[in-house]
């Protein structure tokens, strides 16, 4: 970006405090075991990790909604728990981070979503998933549409965070993309590659390479293989913009009528890339909810993007940060 340019995304992200964001979506609680490694198991070839620590933090849609507080907007979240432990973790977390948690539905007959990362020298040993994906009941459903009834006219943007854990189903989602229609509402999407169907007449989607490519049955061998992918899902999904990461080459956003625009990665090192599609969502949401274009929006995102990947774990970028690069 020009210096011009850089000083117009410094003057969107001051202006981060006036967003409101609803975010919906899969809740998940990310555990972290810290430790060091000094030998391999005598039982088996794997690594004996000697444990230092434990933290939790707020995954999957929780992770959003956290992106969103950190980059100084407001963020009111709704998904859902089980009646636990890790539920009650989950939501102490978010208080603790003063995030509204008053959209958040307990369902007993499911075990809140826990993922469980083992990190040893700064680097991930192994991940355990514990989790029901069946999907959510009409009960849960209509719990849900309430709160987004109730909070509609008080944000100025829906994203939708779907990791595949059962909490955003087919009717939820038309009736929300509706709903937001009807209150002329930004809608962003972070999506599942089997969910494409639910995300027609959004604002924005921002899938990886791989979830675009399966989305249309292609690979991406080359540049033209891109930029087609990229056409068709905007035609696919009616939708005003599509933004693909691609991993370590940046992004590249595609416009109806416009050309594609390649963003290269802003990244100086890369630590861990855990939680960095939630950013890339939510910094894109906050600024298109600010009053950013699509294209200022992408840069915007892929900046708060090489912040996170810079650190290790389900981190964010925050506000003062996300200035502080653009001022470089």
């Amino acid at each position: 970006m020009m210096n011009w340019n850089k000083a117009g995304l410094k003057r969107v992200v001051a202006g981060f405090k006036r967003a409101k964001i609803l975010v919906i979506g899969d809740l998940i609680l990310d555990e972290f075991i810290w430790g060091k490694v000094s030998r391999i198991s005598p039982e088996a070839p794997v690594p004996v990790v000697w444990v230092n620590s434990e933290s939790f933090m707020p995954g999957g849609a929780a992770n959003a909604a956290n992106n969103i507080h950190a980059l100084g907007a407001q963020a009111y979240i709704c998904g859902v728990i089980g009646g636990d432990e890790r539920g009650r973790v989950l939501t102490d977390e978010l208080r603790r981070k003063n995030i509204d948690v008053e959209g958040i539905v307990i369902d007993n007959e499911r075990p809140t979503t826990l993922k469980t990362r083992v990190i040893a020298h700064h680097q991930q040993v192994v991940r355990i998933d514990r989790e029901k994906v069946e999907e959510i009941d009409d009960n849960i459903i209509n719990q849900m549409l309430t709160f987004a009834k109730e909070k509609i006219n008080e944000v100025d943007a829906v994203l939708i965070e779907d990791y595949g854990k059962g909490a955003v189903v087919s009717r939820l989602l038309q009736e929300v993309i509706a709903l937001a229609q009807k209150h002329k509402k930004i809608i962003t999407v972070d999506p599942k590659e089997n969910h494409f169907s639910f995300y027609e007449n959004v604002s924005l989607i921002t899938p990886n390479h791989y979830e675009a490519a399966r989305a249309v049955g292609r690979e991406i061998k080359s540049q033209a293989d891109l930029e087609e992918i990229g056409r068709s899902l905007l035609a696919k999904q009616k939708c005003r913009a599509v933004l693909i990461t691609l991993g370590e080459e940046g992004m590249c956003l595609f416009e109806d009528k416009r050309q594609s625009v390649h963003i290269p990665t802003v990244a100086q090192e890369v630590f861990d890339v855990s939680g960095a599609g939630d950013t890339v969502i939510s910094a894109a949401s906050v600024a298109l909810a600010s009053g950013a274009s699509m294209l200022e929006s992408a840069y915007i995102s892929n900046y708060a993007a090489g912040i996170v990947v810079g650190k290790v774990g389900v981190t964010v970028a925050t506000q003062e940060e996300l200035l502080e690069e653009l001022s470089k």
